[in-house]
């Protein structure tokens, strides 16, 4: 691999927004599980007896967690470096 397609490769994992959105869901999970697992009994019950914060939070967490194994095993290739197309100039001729 040279340097060049190395950098590149570099640059692409770097823009990968899959990684983005799975730290991001996987953080604000993490958050919620902990908001959940100490909820009172009054949250609880505002939430018509549903710990919505730890659902929640679990919901995100696996999300987020998948998201991070997508981008895992199948991570972004840049696209190979095409050579510059021979530009044809066609001489249009007009009618006499």
């Amino acid at each position: 691999m040279s340097e060049e397609n190395h950098e590149r490769s570099g640059a692409a994992k770097l823009f990968d927004l899959r990684y983005l959105i799975g730290g991001l869901f996987t953080l604000y999970g993490v958050v919620l599980v902990i908001v959940g697992l100490t909820d009172s009994k009054t949250e609880i019950n505002k939430a018509a007896g549903v710990h919505i914060n730890l659902w929640t939070g679990l919901g995100m967490l696996i999300l987020g967690l998948l998201f991070l194994f997508w981008a895992r095993s199948r991570p972004l290739h840049p696209e190979p470096k095409t050579p510059a197309a021979t530009e044809t100039t066609t001489e249009e001729t007009t009618p006499e």
